[in-house]
């Protein structure tokens, strides 16, 4: 058997190919096209049809520094206030980047807050993509941890993936947000490790009065895992690793277009009783968007896949709302 190159005419015509020509290399071992095609198919169930409306938002965090991510309209959160502990301090100080060390070439970024049991010695971390984004498919792949990198373990901390619109008075019936939150160490209700998807209609901060909907699953979550939030049809649906996870109503369905955040912060009623200084940390390596689709987990990880080995680092065909809206980095 001959093997050449040719044009990419089609997804499945290149699949094809490549199936019947893997035996091209040392082993000569071809495929017949009915098997090929067998397997072709398999692949094009997790395909994506690509147009020139396709509205598609990923980053690969392949950064060296801030100021690089922020050429791409990421900004760190500074703005002090909710949620966390009063006075805590909230910056870009906590954000970095490592090389993957199990998968080379490939980057991860690190967020790293601490505190000592005070607020003036509490750093929060946050950054925050473009408000710009509401109806679609949403897509991360993080790094949780159960314990502190330094320092005594036990404080309530946050670790999170979310979406989130301003909040522009109390009980704002507009209010948009959803959230994946792990608890490492319990909180919320929760007496030890558990993740929360919480979808919001609203809130107020002061007295404290929530509307939404939440599950909750105990346990431990360390480790790497692949995050899919589904906002379509009225519904919004969460998979963890591609497995479902909870599915709420079309009553906190988002209403305002929201921006794409991570965070990572202290509760103030779980602190523990210490004043030795301690560190969490939280890594991400690539989010994805896709604007007016509901994609499968397993349609995410190709389209990530795609990307990837298409060398693309960052893609943003997400349009701008006209007039372009503020997008704050406050909560």
């Amino acid at each position: 058997m001959k093997c050449f190159s040719s044009p990419r005419t089609s997804y499945l015509a290149a699949a094809i190919s490549a199936l019947v020509l893997g035996g091209c290399g040392d082993s000569g071992n071809g495929r017949d096209v009915a098997t090929a095609t067998e397997e072709a198919n398999g692949h094009l169930e997790n395909v994506v049809l690509q147009t020139a409306e396709t509205k598609i938002f990923f980053d690969d965090f392949s950064y060296q520094s801030l100021e690089e991510m922020g050429k791409n309209q990421w900004k760190a959160r500074t703005e002090t206030g909710h949620p966390g502990v009063s006075g805590a301090r909230w910056s870009g100080d906590g954000i970095s980047f490592l090389a993957d060390a199990e998968n080379p070439g490939n980057t991860l970024l690190r967020m790293t807050s601490s505190t000592d049991g005070s607020g003036e010695n509490t750093n929060h971390t946050q950054f925050c993509h473009q408000r710009k984004y509401l109806a679609g498919t949403y897509a991360a792949r993080v790094f949780f941890r159960d314990e502190p990198t330094s320092g005594p373990d036990g404080d309530q901390i946050i670790e999170t993936f979310y979406t989130i619109s301003p909040l522009k008075a109390d009980m704002d019936p507009d209010y948009s947000e959803m959230d994946f939150e792990y608890l490492a160490n319990g909180g919320w209700g929760e007496p030890d490790n558990a993740l929360f998807a919480t979808s919001w209609e609203t809130f107020k901060l002061d007295p404290f009065v929530k509307d939404n909907e939440h599950s909750t699953k105990p346990g431990s979550f360390a480790g790497w895992h692949t995050l899919v939030l589904q906002a379509g049809d009225n519904k919004l649906r969460y998979f963890v690793d591609g497995v479902p996870f909870a599915e709420h109503s079309e009553r906190v369905f988002p209403e305002e277009p929201m921006s794409i955040n991570f965070n990572l912060w202290f509760t103030q009623e779980g602190l523990i009783d210490s004043s030795e200084l301690r560190s969490y940390q939280q890594e991400v390596d690539w989010v994805y968007h896709i604007a007016d689709q509901v994609l499968s987990p397993e349609q995410v990880e190709e389209e990530v896949r795609r990307l990837r080995s298409g060398q693309v680092a960052f893609t943003d065909t997400v349009p701008d709302w006209n007039p372009k809206l503020e997008s704050p980095c406050g909560l």
